[in-house]
């Protein structure tokens, strides 16, 4: 398919009312309520019903007791990750920043405060993140809880900016853990895919704040890469390709540069061409839910993010997968995909393309491996998706794939268990802080055995 049969079609698709229903968003009126969706629409939640609590020790009460519950965070998430047979505890109203240490150059927040509102806190009072993710619109908790990330050679996923962190376990006890005083709880629990404990409060580290700028390339030669990958990737802070696999072409290369950091880059980019105009990653949209390009100068909290706060981020009716390999790999893991492109580019908006610093966190995707994550925004083809999954699954085997913990994937749990190291070590904390499986539910048995 030619690109521009690609885009015209893209532009045209109809979504299954019956499948994809509109999104929806939680009414901050009701205490509780059931039968909510995750944000794309694509996953109604099984809960009995979802309660909004309004501080933590309403939410040691609400679970006290529980047979089955599990933490809410903004419903980001494509699967049912954060989903249960039992009670839902939404955290969206633990949404505060609790205590700002300038001299400690940390920020206390509750878990439910989302990117978005603590940037712009933060940006008030001459700070800022390491990183943010592409959306602003998640909660820490959530993402911190599923590895999730932005991207730049340096920087690590969004929970590596954690300090310490309160535990709330199902017996209605909390706990402050930090690497210090609890060194194995600490690297369990950053990114413990919900299934320790609800993490109440989060201490992360801050930085003086910063200015970014923005440059679109368009029409990378895929080609380029093989010899250049790290340097394409060095070009900036944060550095993403965007691909529809339609001609061996990245489609564009988004760069986001430290004011003042850089040098100019030219009107030649490896073979690429600056944009004349701000772009929508999914070209056909309207780029004014973009962050500002075209080397405008901004706060870190408003480039960092490839969506405004308060617009719809990427495409809305969706669905997402994302992949992560080794670094030193990414140019055979990128072609190993690219074989695939027949059947990748008829279902799909866009690849994304994203490096991220090593972690030292159990269950992270990055977990001791500096990392490239492939990421797929698939139209809303439930079927078609999970019929390709597989087939990439099976190309990137050879590079040991990990899967994004929020997002669609089929690989087995034995196989998902032998990519972790720290696997085992990371059971035998669940089983200490919920023996009786208050936290597990399909996703954990499914996905980990668990």
């Amino acid at each position: 398919m030619k690109r521009k049969t690609f885009i015209n079609t893209l532009a045209t698709s109809a979504i299954s009312a019956s499948l994809f229903p509109h999104l929806i968003s939680c009414s901050d009126d009701p205490k509780k309520i059931s039968g909510l969706k995750n944000w794309a629409g694509n996953y109604t939640y099984k809960a009995e019903e979802t309660k909004f609590v309004r501080s933590v020790e309403e939410m040691k009460k609400s679970i006290v007791g529980l047979k089955k519950a599990k933490a809410l965070g903004t419903q980001h998430c494509f699967n049912d990750i954060a989903d249960t047979s039992g009670i839902q505890i939404s955290t969206k109203h633990l949404d505060q920043v609790l205590e700002l240490n300038t001299a400690e150059q940390t920020v206390l927040v509750g878990s439910g405060i989302k990117y978005g509102t603590l940037g712009s806190y933060l940006y008030e009072r001459g700070w800022a993140l390491h990183n943010l993710a592409s959306l602003p619109h998640i909660s820490v908790g959530g993402s911190c809880a599923t590895a999730t990330h932005g991207s730049g050679v340096g920087n690590g996923n969004l929970a590596t900016a954690i300090r310490g962190f309160e535990l709330l376990t199902v017996d209605g006890a909390t706990q402050w853990v930090d690497p210090e005083t609890q060194p194995d709880l600490f690297h369990a629990g950053c990114v413990s895919l919900g299934a320790l404990g609800f993490i109440t409060k989060i201490k992360l580290a801050i930085q003086p704040s910063f200015e970014v700028e923005q440059h679109v390339y368009e029409n990378l030669p895929m080609e380029a890469l093989k010899d250049n990958f790290d340097a394409i990737m060095s070009a900036g802070y944060s550095v993403s390709f965007f691909t529809h696999w339609l001609d061996k072409t990245i489609n564009q290369v988004w760069i986001k540069s430290k004011v003042g950091t850089t040098d100019a880059l030219g009107a030649d980019f490896y073979g690429a061409t600056p944009a004349t105009d701000d772009l929508h990653p999914i070209k056909v949209n309207s780029p004014v839910n973009c962050t500002p390009q075209m080397g405008v100068p901004g706060p870190w909290h408003e480039r960092l993010p490839h969506f405004k706060m308060d617009f719809t981020p990427s495409n809305g009716d969706e669905l997402q997968s994302e992949f992560f390999v080794p670094r030193e790999n990414a140019y055979e893991a990128i072609m190993a995909v690219e074989a695939l492109h027949a059947k990748i580019a008829p279902i799909l908006f866009v690849t994304e393309v994203r490096c991220i610093a090593a972690d030292d966190f159990w269950m992270s995707t990055a977990y001791q491996r500096e990392s490239v994550a492939i990421h797929f925004t698939w139209k809303p083809m439930a079927k078609e998706v999970l019929a390709v999954l597989p087939e990439i699954e099976a190309a990137l085997q050879a590079f040991e794939a990990r899967p994004h913990w929020g997002k669609i994937f089929t690989l087995p749990a034995d196989t998902l268990r032998s990519r972790y190291e720290k696997f085992e070590a990371f059971v035998q904390l669940k089983e200490k802080y919920d023996p009786q499986g208050v936290l597990s539910n399909a996703y954990l048995k499914k996905s980990l055995n668990l």
